[in-house]
């Protein structure tokens, strides 16, 4: 599969083609700041949802800006998307929130999933740690993606692999969260590693 499967100019709008026969739900996880909504903004062929709200003083010494200083506002509940994987897969695209003080909300967020798309920024690898946990325990399969930033640190995928402790057959690619296709393409290795995950009764 490539990003070629769902082009921006076949989006479908607002409503779902009659084509449309596999709806799936998946997550879109990762640490706080590491680019989950931008993802979603990129890809999302309907107006995205998003639950964000500024960063205020009340957050201070809760969220670590360690990294990511620029930024100004955060998700409290949901980010949601929808995209299209040719004309008759829709993924449905849930963004949870990074911080651990919504660690309450992943339960409900994560039910129903059937993939997460993990992103990771190589320059706060250790702040992945916990997302990969919780995504481990819940039992829902799952991709990683290293978001690119202009000063990410480069790694050999050996030494990606270890740090993130990842089973051989854990997908683990690259992505530009801001580009369609990029980010298009990390969806389609999770989607892949779902269809390869089936048994064939299941396919």
């Amino acid at each position: 599969m490539s990003s070629a499967s769902a082009p921006p100019s076949a989006r479908h709008g607002l409503h779902l083609p009659d084509t449309a026969k596999e709806l799936v739900k998946i997550l879109v996880t990762g640490p706080f700041g590491v680019g989950k909504t931008t993802l979603i903004d990129s890809v999302s062929e309907i107006r995205p949802l998003h639950t964000e709200e500024h960063l205020t003083e009340a957050s201070t010494g809760v969220d670590d800006l360690a990294g990511v200083r620029d930024k100004t506002t955060t998700t409290v509940a949901i980010d949601f998307g929808r995209v299209s994987l040719g004309d008759s897969v829709v993924l449905y695209l849930f963004g949870t929130p990074g911080q651990e003080r919504f660690r309450a909300l992943w339960d409900d967020i994560a039910y129903g999933a059937l993939g997460a798309l993990v992103l990771v920024d190589t320059r706060r690898i250790d702040e992945s740690f916990d997302v990969l946990g919780l995504v481990e325990e819940s039992g829902v399969p799952y991709a990683v993606a290293l978001n690119t930033f202009p000063d990410s640190r480069q790694y050999t995928e050996e030494q990606l692999r270890r740090s993130l402790d990842l089973e051989p057959d854990t997908p683990l690619v690259t992505c530009d969260a801001r580009d369609t296709n990029a980010s298009v393409d990390a969806l389609l290795a999770l989607v892949q590693h779902l269809v390869d995950r089936m048994t064939p009764e299941e396919r």
